[in-house]
């Protein structure tokens, strides 16, 4: 196991828990329980958590890992679905992104489709996502709109009124969301209300709507809704999904794509 993956491993222990003791995560990750002291005081050096006498807690009250700490959590689930995401994706269309992780595999998946290689422009893309934008502006061929507002630190997200007025004044012809949890009777959602407020209004600028999303977050709800069941058009998500929930969605009208 990696650096990387141990941190990853220690702050999904903690997220859970809620707090960790150092010979317990070693047993757990299967290494010696000086690694793991080195391993909370780098994390604790990077303000991810607080380092206690025997261990580590949460960092505050609301907690939520940093976009780069989540990047290779089920990651190959997530190629497969931005594949199959992209491949929806007609040239020419304006398409609309959200944060998070699986959203920047579709962009990553959208820039090496042959087809999008050249055009005036072969795609627009219209994302609040700082980390999607800067990967996609490199690429002379797609115009990017990005919306302004205020950058929150784990998701690289731009919300508030300002992302809300240039959405408002907008038109997609697709667009595609991360969410944290999609549930056929609750709808689409995400732990904060102010990333929810931004994708909403992307759904209601869209004419089609598709939610990328592992299985894991199916059938789960979260905090704040960005749209009803009703509103999506297509859910990709991997074959883990329960053939139970996806028959829930598709009763609501959803078409469900598992890669």
């Amino acid at each position: 196991m990696t650096r990387k993956e141990r941190w990853q491993t220690l702050l999904d222990l903690l997220v859970e828990r809620g707090e960790l003791e150092v010979e317990p995560a070693a047993e757990a990750i299967g290494v010696s329980a000086a690694t793991i002291r080195r391993d909370l005081d780098q994390l604790a050096e990077q303000q991810l958590l607080v380092r206690t006498r025997g261990g580590a807690v949460l960092h505050g009250v609301s907690y939520e890992l940093p976009l780069r700490y989540r990047t290779s959590r089920r990651a190959a689930e997530k190629r497969r679905i931005s594949e199959a995401v992209a491949a929806l994706v007609a040239p020419g269309e304006v398409i609309g992104l959200t944060g998070g992780t699986t959203t920047t595999e579709v962009a990553r998946a959208l820039a090496g489709r042959p087809d999008l290689a050249q055009g005036s422009p072969a795609l627009t893309v219209v994302t609040n996502a700082l980390n999607i934008a800067g990967e996609l502006v490199i690429r002379p061929q797609f115009k990017i709109v990005l919306t302004g507002g205020v950058a929150r630190p784990q998701s690289y997200e731009l919300t508030g009124p300002l992302a809300e007025q240039v959405l408002g004044q907008l038109a997609v012809d697709t667009a595609v969301l991360g969410v944290d949890g999609f549930d056929p009777a609750d709808g689409a959602a995400t732990r904060h209300e102010d990333e929810a407020s931004v994708n909403r209004l992307l759904c209601e600028r869209a004419g089609r709507v598709v939610v990328a999303a592992d299985s894991s977050k199916l059938g789960v709800r979260a905090f704040a809704r960005i749209c009803a069941t009703s509103s999506v058009d297509v859910l990709v998500t991997d074959t883990g999904l329960a053939a139970g929930v996806a028959r829930e969605f598709e009763a609501a009208g959803v078409q469900v794509v598992r890669v």
